[in-house]
């Protein structure tokens, strides 16, 4: 082995003796917490607090929710001067442990709740076709269809003839009817009324029910926060952020001043276009009235909501994180609206590592989209906004059945596409007086210490500590934009529906059949790092030497997806940075511009455009290295990468989710030799044996299958890489094992002697229901075989294990491979203890065969991955223990 120095460094290098950033509240993860029926008090407040900062969490997000029946007597109503001292109590407390605290601005979700009048509830528009013959009379009262529960005020009544001339029949309705008869010929009338969707605050805690929020009324939300600008002014403690959850108002496609904005942000009045808006048919007139409809509830959104949420927010002190999927809007500007852009993932993800287990029957398919997730982490980079959160781990797997092993590469998908501030979900408040399994809540992932899984999570919590830490430094080295043509969504007829939902459920729906989707992951997966942009966002983009300037960075290129609809005034700002010197690359050019305003005189003046500017359509490849934009051909050997730039040194963190471990020289787009590994599963760092060819970096790294490596170019430290090579096939122990039962339920099995590593649910009744941590213990002589080092692989492990050799802790097991470097041995008489922690699947199973009833919640109680009520007791033993086989595996050390 050897390396190639050049003669002198293109950059400076950077030597420290530790390259790990410090730790601070932000770098390690956080959770959400439910609080169930609010029912908290502050010995259980400061005893989950206590052990949420000794696992190594940074932070809580409050959210109250429905209650645990047999608890009424301790619920508190939402924002009670009772409520109110237990918020406080929490701040305070947290503050003092150096932890966070943020919360959701009411219960459950969406936003709403009692203070919501009928006057701010959630709108929706409701349409009375009425069919006229010439001469007939109409002499009636207008109403809404029988069916709608909830109150509407008539807004319009708008008439067409035949030849779809237009009159306005308003100011002809009095007292709700109309006397009219048409004389001339035939007419269509439309009533329009402003109706309410009724929809009431899900999973809403005691105190917090109520009508969800109109999300596109400043008037609407300035009156819903009065309650919070006297309960907030009363604290002492320090709230962090404020938190909205994911868009989950159905059905709402109005506001009482719609007709007001729309001709504020369109440029026309829509009523006499309501024929076209409402038209069932699929063509060119009616989809560019729906296009403007849609960009309305948008910027409604946009500016009627997210951005007064957000400033009030501040106002206060207070950030904003927001989950905007699920918006009826552009998603890049919505996420950008808020302090911290926040994604989340739902189900299960497939992956090819090695001894990794997804079984059928405990996932439900997840949805997490590396494209749909760079929504987020893009508009948080083109925005300035250092932050990129995440609600993490959303039905992972069935209740009791997730090991943190499967949580490790759903994690790390989060942080290769630009999330750098993971929430767990969740935690659920449960008093110790609940007992066990205690209070849960009936979507996520229970991180409790009532759950075997705490035993073992501060290791998982330790991983995503270090990995954040390198990637909450410096900026996203992306050197790639993407526009989003959010207007071809805009303007399709998608069933006729005037309110579309871009949600991650239905990725089919707006994304995953698109040109806009096809190119980014062709540019993802030949190794380019890319972020999308919005209009919005465009129009704020400057060239400076070269680059397109953003407010959060500069790009080398920008490239424009083939495309139909495209405003006037984006190509302009395109072919204005062109001019100036900005790569923009067109692999599609437009067809016409959006919408119904002039668009005949717009879309001539954007052929126009494109003619005198000799716009072409190029090659995506070599306009990009035209641009000297070159992919990170790392990718060719699997490994999936993020890339931060930190000064003149850029950061790569590298996972393996490949079957196959990966020894090799990778290239890197850099010239340097000096490259740091680190390694965020044990925070070890050295320098990396580095090659120069063709001018570009090669770093030799080994990579197991599911496993992660950090890089930190221009950098060295004190001691360089060690390269572990297998020196033989290694030796099992299978024979000799003593098990003992440490800690658990629902009683502790007898000890046992093991010949062979079979699952303990195999020996015996109370083996077969326990749930908790058993230990391992077994005598070896050093094998004779010659090495620098040893390696113990545990094999299958269920769920996670902590060993210790000759008495001296060597680490936590909790990942796929399972397995830890050894310290030296000792020729003979070697002990090692390996204390194993299973799920608790098989406790919650025997639990629920006895009869016992644990499942007493309102609303929703317990269901399970598939929403129909849970039951454990049909189950099958879940494997647990150590499986085996148990090898010590010799090495051969080298360094660089």
């Amino acid at each position: 082995m050897f390396s190639c120095k050049p003669q002198e460094q293109v950059e400076p290098v950077t030597s420290s003796p530790d390259l790990w950033p410090n730790v601070e509240q932000t770098t390690k993860p956080w959770t959400r917490w439910w609080w169930m029926g609010s029912a908290v008090d502050k010995p259980n407040i400061k005893e989950h607090l206590i052990a949420f900062q000794k696992a190594g969490l940074g932070g809580v997000e409050i959210t109250p929710i429905y209650g645990a029946k047999g608890a009424e007597d301790r619920f508190l109503a939402h924002l009670s001067p009772q409520w109110l001292e237990m918020l406080d109590y929490t701040l305070i407390t947290a503050d003092s442990l150096g932890l966070g605290v943020d919360m959701v601005l009411g219960t459950g979700w969406p936003y709403g709740g009692p203070q919501v009048e009928q006057e701010y509830a959630a709108t929706k528009l409701i349409v009375q076709r009425y069919e006229l013959k010439k001469g007939e009379a109409f002499n009636a009262e207008l109403q809404p269809d029988a069916n709608e529960k909830q109150p509407a005020t008539l807004t319009a009544l708008l008439a067409y003839d035949s030849d779809e001339n237009f009159k306005d029949l308003t100011a002809e309705v009095r007292d709700g009817k109309l006397n009219w008869t048409p004389q001339d010929r035939d007419y269509t009338l439309y009533a329009l009324f402003t109706g309410k969707t009724g929809q009431q605050v899900k999973r809403s805690a005691p105190g917090g029910a109520g009508f969800t929020l109109d999300h596109y009324s400043q008037e609407a939300f300035e009156d819903y926060v009065q309650p919070y600008e006297t309960a907030f002014a009363k604290l002492k403690g320090h709230l962090r952020a404020i938190f909205n959850d994911s868009y989950e108002v159905y059905g709402t496609d109005f506001t009482p001043k719609f007709f007001e904005y729309f001709q504020k942000y369109r440029g026309y009045d829509l009523k006499p276009h309501i024929n076209l808006l409402l038209s069932d048919t699929d063509n060119d007139l009616g989809n560019r009235v729906k296009s403007d409809y849609r960009e309305t509830l948008s910027d409604l959104l946009l500016n009627r909501f997210d951005e007064p949420w957000t400033d009030w927010a501040n106002r206060h002190g207070f950030k904003t994180k927001l989950q905007a999927h699920g918006s009826p809007g552009n998603l890049i500007d919505l996420y950008a609206s808020a302090a911290i852009p926040e994604c989340e993932t739902f189900g299960s993800m497939p992956y090819d590592i090695t001894g990794f287990r997804r079984e059928a029957e405990n996932i439900r398919t997840g949805d997490a989209d590396p494209v749909m997730l760079k929504f987020s982490s893009s508009a948080g980079h083109i925005a300035g906004k250092p932050l990129i959160s995440s609600e993490t781990f959303t039905w992972l797997r069935e209740h009791f059945k997730t090991a943190l092993s499967q949580t490790k590469p759903e994690a790390e998908e989060l942080l290769l596409n630009g999330v750098n501030h993971i929430f767990l979900h969740g935690s659920t408040y449960s008093p110790e007086s609940a007992g066990w399994p205690g209070w849960k809540f009936y979507a996520s992932v229970n991180f409790s210490p009532k759950n075997t899984i705490w035993n073992h999570a501060p290791a998982l919590f330790s991983y995503l500590t270090n990995v954040q830490s390198v990637l909450q430094e410096g900026k996203a080295a992306n050197e790639t934009l993407l526009y989003w043509p959010v207007y071809d969504q805009y303007n399709s007829f998608k069933d006729g529906q005037l309110f579309f939902q871009f949600k991650i459920h239905s990725l089919n729906e707006w994304l995953l059949d698109t040109p806009f989707y096809e190119t980014t992951t062709t540019l993802m997966k030949k190794g380019y790092g890319v972020d999308f942009l919005s209009d919005a966002f465009l129009a704020k983009a400057k060239v400076v030497n070269g680059k397109i300037e953003l407010p959060g960075g500069s790009y080398k290129a920008l490239v424009i997806p083939e495309m139909q609809f495209m405003p006037l005034k984006t190509l302009q700002k395109l072919i204005e940075l062109k001019k100036e010197g900005a790569a923009i690359i067109f692999t599609g050019l437009p067809e016409s511009v959006p919408g119904f305003f002039e668009y005949e005189q717009q879309t001539e003046a954007l052929h126009k455009l494109i003619t005198q500017s000799k716009l072409v359509v190029t090659d995506l490849e070599p306009a990009l290295q035209a641009a000297e934009v070159y992919p990170e051909t790392l990718v060719e050997s699997g490994l999936k990468f993020i890339r931060r730039s930190n000064g003149n040194s850029k950061t790569y963190y590298l996972v393996n989710h490949t079957a196959a471990a990966i020894d090799d020289f990778i290239p890197l787009n850099e010239t340097t030799t000096d490259v740091v590994i680190l390694d965020p599963l044990t925070r070890k760092q050295g320098n990396a044996e580095t090659r120069l060819e063709n001018g570009k970096t090669r770093v030799r790294l080994q990579i197991a299958s599911g496993d992660a490596l950090i890089l930190k170019t221009r950098k060295r430290v004190e001691a360089d890489w060690e390269y572990a090579i297998p020196a033989g096939n290694g030796v099992v122990l299978d024979t000799g094992w003593k098990l003992n039962f440490d800690a658990g339920g629902p009683v502790l099995p007898e000890a046992a002697q093991l010949d062979a590593l079979v699952s303990w649910t195999q020996l015996g009744t109370d083996a077969e229901n326990f749930s908790g941590t058993a230990t391992y213990t077994l005598n070896f002589d050093t094998p004779e075989t010659p090495a620098d080092a040893w390696m113990l692989n545990l094999g299958d492990v269920r769920e996670s294990a902590a060993v210790w050799l000759n008495d001296e802790y060597i680490g936590t097991a909790w990942s796929v491979p399972f397995r830890l470097r050894l310290p030296d041995l000792k020729p003979k008489g070697n002990t090692l203890k390996i204390a194993v922690t299973n799920l608790g699947a098989n406790r919650i199973r025997a639990k629920e065969r006895r009869g016992e009833e644990w499942k007493n919640f309102y609303e929703i109680n317990m269901v399970n991955k598939d929403y129909k009520a849970f039951d454990a007791s049909v189950w099958e033993p879940t494997p647990s223990g150590l499986l085996g086989p148990v090898t010590l595996i010799p090495l051969n050390l080298e360094t660089k």
